[in-house]
């Protein structure tokens, strides 16, 4: 039996809403869309973490992140992790990772400097735009030396507090000091050639790949940056939205109250406009990109024999709650995001509304390449939906980081601090999450369900190591 090939097509920041497939009727993401009409999309899909490192590696270990000891950014993982690739490998499996990792902290490092393997057989990383001395600069230098200057996204605050102490300079010019790439305000066209962008890099080293594989099954992870912040894309994608016919937020009134009156500033009506048209522009070069992957799939006989996956790290506040970013206490629009699965053993144009975690992806890989998953994983596999058969039907996802976890039920967020203080949202009055409700008198069971409902789900999450003998 020859196993499926594995492209997980990986995206940085894409809420679940920002794709034409999952109601959007503003962005056009067509590629995506077919996709998803080619697979299994899974509405309620929830992230383990809400931001970049932790949701990472506990998507690509089947495990959650205080199992892990990673609930928050900054803490390396460890080399020897037993994760995808890892085990993938076992099975005769070639293994890529294109583009994003976020494995290491960014900031206080070599990227130069060859990066753990971390079970890949193939390694392009860059973990950021232009920022860093990394795969994506190489790529850009072989071919247009003279835009180097052209293609950061800013240099992090932390990366160039690192440089300063250890007396580098990279001789590249970083955008928009000092807000760099914590630029919310606006849409920004790329200054380089459009060929030239982190998602051109991701989508042609991922294309070369494809088209280099052997007999052997590969597992290749297709590794965008797009749509984090700041919003920058090709003059073209930025021109498929005008950003006055861009909708808003819906703020209740006590929120509207608070914005500005000042067009310039942040979070009023033309700044949200034009924060939007940035990110969809950003989604939309994705989608572009993705298509020529499917593409080159398809030309290369690939297709039918790929399981193809598109999800993304976290989402993306985008304005509501007046912010921008992501993280606690990681509503829908953080936590929820995109989870399609197309290929060999997934139905066609599927569509699941339960609760499903980014944990029990692995898993659902590892089941439709007939490969027992292991006893350490806290996931559980989705390939029964996706084929059509089985029922199954989780009651909540966990997301957690350090000092809060937060529980999504069907109808509520639950969320509680070390401290002891709950909050509690009720979804179907308040999509949203603008009023909390846990000090109500008539919430008091929806309560003390989600707490029964939260020790259940840690007491399930336990996995001791395994005895050898009885005593």
């Amino acid at each position: 039996m020859k196993r499926p090939n594995i492209l997980l097509i990986y995206t940085d920041q894409q809420r679940w809403d920002a794709l034409g497939a999952n109601g959007n009727d503003e962005i056009r993401t067509p590629n995506l869309d077919s996709l998803a009409a080619r697979g299994m999309n899974f509405s309620r899909h929830f992230v383990q973490n809400p931001v970049c490192m932790p949701s990472r590696v506990s998507m690509l270990s089947g495990q959650y992140p205080s199992t892990l000891g990673i609930t928050h950014m900054g803490v390396p993982v460890p080399e020897d992790l037993m994760t995808l690739p890892r085990l993938l490998k076992q099975y005769g499996y070639r293994t890529a990772n294109i583009g994003k990792l976020h494995f290491l902290p960014h900031a206080s490092r070599d990227h130069s400097l060859p990066h753990p393997s971390y079970g890949f057989d193939h390694l392009e990383i860059a973990d950021e735009p232009g920022v860093y001395e990394d795969a994506y600069r190489a790529w850009v230098r072989r071919q247009a030396p003279d835009q180097m200057d052209c293609i950061s996204a800013g240099l992090p605050p932390n990366t160039g507090v690192w440089q300063r102490a250890m007396g580098i300079e990279d001789g590249i010019v970083h955008r928009g000091e000092p807000e760099g790439r914590h630029d919310f305000k606006r849409a920004i066209p790329f200054a380089a050639d459009e060929h030239l962008t982190y998602s051109a890099f991701v989508s042609d080293r991922t294309i070369e790949f494809i088209e280099r594989s052997g007999p052997e099954p590969f597992l290749c992870i297709a590794s965008f940056y797009s749509p984090h912040a700041p919003w920058i894309a090709p003059q073209k994608y930025l021109d498929m939205y005008d950003a006055q016919e861009l909708s808003l937020p819906e703020y209740p009134p006590d929120v509207d109250r608070q914005r500005p009156a000042d067009p310039a500033a942040l979070f009023s009506d033309d700044q949200l406009r034009s924060a939007k048209q940035g990110y969809y522009a950003m989604v939309g070069e994705v989608d572009y990109y993705a298509g020529r992957i499917l593409d080159a799939l398809e030309a290369a006989g690939l297709r039918d024999e790929t399981i193809i996956v598109f999800t993304s790290d976290h989402g993306e506040w985008l304005g509501d709650h007046l912010l921008f970013g992501k993280g606690y206490p990681a509503p829908d629009v953080v936590s929820r995001v995109p989870l399609v699965i197309a290929g060999p053993g997934v139905n066609e144009g599927g569509r699941y509304d339960g609760i499903v975690e980014a944990v029990d992806i692995v898993p659902t890989l590892l089941e439709l390449a007939a490969i027992q998953t292991p006893s350490f994983m806290q996931g559980e596999s989705l390939a029964g939906l996706s084929s059509g058969g089985g029922s199954r039907q989780k009651e909540s996802a966990l997301t957690e980081a350090h000092g809060w976890k937060s529980l999504r039920t069907p109808q509520f967020q639950y969320l509680i601090h070390e401290d002891g203080r709950e909050n509690l949202w009720d979804l179907q009055a308040d999509p949203g999450a603008y009023h909390n409700v846990a000090e109500q008198e008539s919430y008091g069971y929806a309560l003390a369900d989600c707490r029964r409902l939260l020790l259940t789900r840690l007491l399930a999450m336990e996995r001791p190591r395994q005895r050898t003998w009885m005593y």
